[in-house]
């Protein structure tokens, strides 16, 4: 099994920063693609950015400019770095991970983390 552990969530006002984290543990024997999601109040979680073990990075077009997504490897740990934080940014933040346990590739979540930006 695979548990994730976020942290860094909270308040902040338009245009501050946050910094996630999410500390991956378990019978990991890789893991290949780490990503940060979110989902809003009465809106479909959609993806924000995420990191293949290559280096290559992928982010919402809504994100661009403004959100940094790094892993550290050894640590089985993703940041998130966000800055210029607008209200529309509310919402769970959620890390996903694609590790291989054994022979099989698994999906894995963390609990989620509140981002709550005020105006």
């Amino acid at each position: 099994q695979v548990q994730l552990v976020e942290s860094g969530g909270g308040l902040v006002q338009v245009g501050g920063s946050l910094s996630l984290s999410c500390v991956a543990s378990g019978s990991i024997l890789s893991i290949n693609t780490m990503g940060w999601y979110r989902q809003a109040p009465g809106k479909q979680r959609e993806l924000v950015a995420h990191s293949t073990r290559g280096g290559n990075t992928n982010y919402a077009d809504s994100v661009k400019g403004r959100f940094t997504i790094s892993r550290d490897n050894a640590k089985n740990t993703v940041y998130l770095q966000m800055n210029s934080l607008e209200p529309e940014d509310t919402a769970v933040y959620y890390c996903n991970i694609n590790a291989l346990i054994g022979t099989i590739v698994t999906s894995n979540w963390g609990q989620g983390t509140q981002v709550t930006v005020s105006s």
